[in-house]
């Protein structure tokens, strides 16, 4: 880990950072490592998220590192190297360090890359401004999002993702993110100490941390067809009122067409409250609108959304090597289900614009209020939750006034068996 320190910016103080990465080249052919201009090398994104209260969130993105040439090492095992740093030989290793991935002017802008292809142009950055002093070009934090008075309990990680055309063009590009959990230390110089601590991940993405932190997570591929691959992270929990709540985390991989839209259906006679979104923030000149996608409950569904194509090519969508998340209580206990994610650009011709991945979403109601567990009878069971309810909303809420009392006890002994 690199740290260059801070500047405070619209009140905040945004702290920078670098992390090293090492590429193996696990396959059967020397992998191309020509540097600019020539566009045959890889683009290697860096990313920082937090854990923190049952949700994984993005905290802070740089831009890509442009790889220039490849050392021949024996990380991966037996190395057959190849002729020069141009390739990089089977079986063998590259190391690029911290500083390296952290020296400005050789990032370059996400906004070039086509991430489901691996392609981008040979010379990166033509009309991009000079990357401002300190943070430029880096992986940018809020110093909020790591104050450790701020943060108890949270954990922290990165990720680093390699995207080559040549991998692509052979389908082998979805294994190319690992990640690995930091420590949070003291603040010198402008910014707080990140420490690398356990093992690599390999080949696992950023949102594997957020399963390998909590069983009760479930993680599901989303592949679109000619095109890249989503991962869903979700959990459902009780609150113990009356209401669930629904906690949705999607990691785009390489997906170039990108998200604009989430939906999880929401059946009628179902409330959905606490509705939340989180993204990141891109920077350094990149023109991506930073514009909180807007949420709605209506049309049968609970949907987050952000401005077309059509209508802004840079509007604010889930890009590639970027989690968003997306969370709600409702007041129906979970059943299995699909989600939707809406795709941002347009495919080939008669290519479909949205993706189901399937996930657990919230339960209709039963057809007998009365019947609260919706067993098809009502009886002790219904009775236990009305009781633990009571005087609060919600489960076992009857006629619908907002608080479970005496008229709804009334009502489901009247409908008892």
């Amino acid at each position: 880990m690199a740290k260059y320190g801070s500047i405070v910016t619209g009140g905040q103080t945004i702290m920078a950072y670098a992390i090293g990465t090492t590429s193996c080249n696990i396959g059967d052919a020397l992998l191309d490592w020509f540097a600019a201009p020539d566009a045959r090398h890889p683009f290697i994104t860096q990313n920082i998220y937090r854990i923190k209260a049952g949700r994984i969130e993005h905290i802070g993105l740089g831009w890509g590192k442009h790889g220039f040439t490849a050392l021949q090492g024996t990380l991966c095992g037996t190395c057959q190297a190849s002729s020069s740093g141009t390739w990089l030989g089977i079986g063998c290793s590259d190391p690029y360090s911290a500083g390296l991935n952290g020296s400005q002017s050789g990032l370059g802008t996400r906004t070039e890359v086509n991430a489901a292809t691996g392609v981008f142009p040979g010379s990166p950055n033509v009309g991009m401004p000079a990357a401002p002093a300190t943070i430029g070009r880096r992986i940018q934090v809020n110093a909020n999002d790591l104050n450790p008075s701020l943060n108890a309990a949270a954990t922290y990680l990165v990720e680093g993702q390699y995207i080559h055309s040549g991998d692509a063009a052979r389908g082998n590009d979805d294994n190319n993110a690992s990640w690995r959990t930091v420590t949070v230390g003291a603040l010198t110089s402008g910014a707080y100490t990140l420490t690398l601590a356990g093992n690599t991940n390999q080949q696992q993405p950023a949102i594997h941390a957020w399963r390998a932190a909590d069983a009760a997570v479930t993680l599901v591929n989303a592949d679109v067809p000619d095109d890249g691959r989503f991962i869903l992270g979700y959990k459902v929990s009780n609150n113990g009122n009356g209401t669930w709540h629904y906690e949705y985390a999607v990691q785009n991989l390489n997906s170039n067409r990108s998200g604009r839209s989430f939906s999880v259906a929401l059946p009628a006679g179902v409330t959905a409250t606490n509705l939340g979104f989180h993204d990141v923030d891109y920077h350094s000149g990149d023109a991506y609108d930073l514009t909180n996608w807007t949420s709605s409950t209506t049309g049968g569904a609970v949907t987050w959304t952000g401005a077309a194509y059509a209508t802004n090519i840079n509007a604010n969508a889930l890009r590639f090597s970027t989690i968003y998340n997306f969370w709600f209580d409702a007041s129906a206990a979970p059943v299995a289900g699909n989600v939707s994610i809406g795709l941002f650009k347009p495919g080939l011709a008669g290519a479909a614009n949205s993706v189901d991945i399937a996930s657990m979403i919230p339960t209709p109601p039963p057809s007998n209020p009365a019947d609260v567990n919706n067993d098809g009878v009502v009886n002790a069971a219904d009775l236990a939750i009305l009781l633990g309810n009571w005087g609060n909303s919600g489960a076992g809420d009857i006629d619908g006034s907002g608080t479970v009392g005496a008229p709804d006890l009334a009502l489901m002994l009247g409908a008892w068996g």
